[in-house]
């Protein structure tokens, strides 16, 4: 039986024995681990590679959400609290599912479906130094917070010491260079088109050739851009053009 690598998140000791506790009939559920505050989670999740966390927002020093921004990789999330004031911020973020304490058996039932389910469509993804097209990025842009897929995300911007990320109809800044997501990003699927801008080549609708051989391609959203001349023989030899 395949397990479920499982992490718990929560400032208090008791919280996370009763949640221990409720798991314990869930044999596929392996809990490999606890952390009792953001600090600790974040070390804790980078050396474990947890499947799936259980997570607290209110907590001493950063939040939950300020953990999940500091990841590159997010685990499946389920979060747990005593405040139902951030459920519309957490289901925004499109969050697994969020359990108000005191946990009903019920909701933790709901919960672990959702979980195994999830586990088994990002089964087929490997957790390497390059993230998988199917790997989910944890985004905080202000008061709004979002988990994006990969595969999802159309383009890559440079914005000064951030970058602007472009998916649906959203575009928040993470504090990331351009250089360094070049590196996580996973090459089958994103291409650097020139200094400022990365590309996910599925989301191409046209390639026009210019002077000199130099490329422009035309994203589904609208978006051209220009295939620098070094990086437009990179691309042809790509894509067999």
């Amino acid at each position: 039986m395949k397990t479920i690598k499982t992490l718990l998140i929560d400032d208090e000791e008791l919280a996370r024995l009763e949640l221990r506790y409720m798991l314990q009939p869930y044999q596929d559920f392996e809990i490999i681990g606890e952390a009792e505050n953001a600090n600790d989670a974040l070390g804790k999740i980078r050396a474990l590679k947890p499947d799936l966390i259980f997570l607290d927002i209110t907590m001493p020093g950063y939040s939950g959400f300020d953990l999940l921004n500091m990841l590159d990789d997010c685990p499946i999330v389920i979060f747990v609290t005593a405040f139902d004031e951030y459920a519309i911020q957490a289901f925004d973020a499109n969050a697994l599912d969020y359990i108000v304490k005191p946990i009903r058996k019920d909701r933790l039932e709901q919960a672990i479906v959702h979980a195994r389910k999830e586990h088994a469509a990002n089964s087929a993804e490997s957790r390497d130094t390059k993230l998988g097209a199917g790997s989910r990025i944890f985004i905080k842009d202000g008061e709004k917070c979002f988990f994006v897929k990969l595969d999802e995300v159309v383009l890559v911007e440079n914005a000064g010491n951030y970058a602007r990320v472009y998916f649906g109809k959203n575009s928040p800044l993470v504090h990331r260079s351009m250089n360094y997501l070049e590196t996580v990003l996973p090459s089958t699927l994103f291409f650097r088109a020139n200094r400022s801008e990365i590309i996910n080549i599925n989301f191409i609708k046209e390639v026009e050739i210019m002077f000199k051989g130099i490329l422009n391609v035309i994203l589904e959203n609208g978006r051209k851009v220009e295939i620098s001349s070094r990086q437009s023989v990179k691309f042809k030899e790509m894509m067999s053009l």
